[in-house]
């Protein structure tokens, strides 16, 4: 099972990454403009790990909500933060 303290985990597929190295090209992807994301604010009450949930399927995957929106390893963000939600398949493509 992947562990946000784990330096080997699955996305969806079974495919593998390295969490520290996937951050940074993550980061410089978003920012480069190279991958396709969608944007959502924070709303009181809500956390990374919920977004990803939602969006990913999987809570465990809200570190790459962190990493795309330069957030850090926080999973408690101030309401009204933007939240940058790139695909995952391109994620997936990315870090692989």
């Amino acid at each position: 099972m992947f562990s946000r303290y784990s330096r080997a985990g699955f996305i969806q597929g079974g495919i593998g990454y390295g969490v520290s190295n996937s951050h940074v090209l993550i980061r410089n992807a978003i920012k480069d403009r190279n991958l396709v994301y969608e944007t959502t604010i924070l709303q009181e009450g809500q956390r990374l790990d919920h977004l990803s949930s939602l969006y990913y399927g999987d809570s465990s995957l809200w570190w790459i909500l962190a990493a795309a929106s330069g957030i850090g390893w926080g999973l408690q963000v101030p309401p009204g933060t933007i939240v940058n939600i790139p695909d995952l398949e391109q994620v997936r493509k990315l870090v692989t």
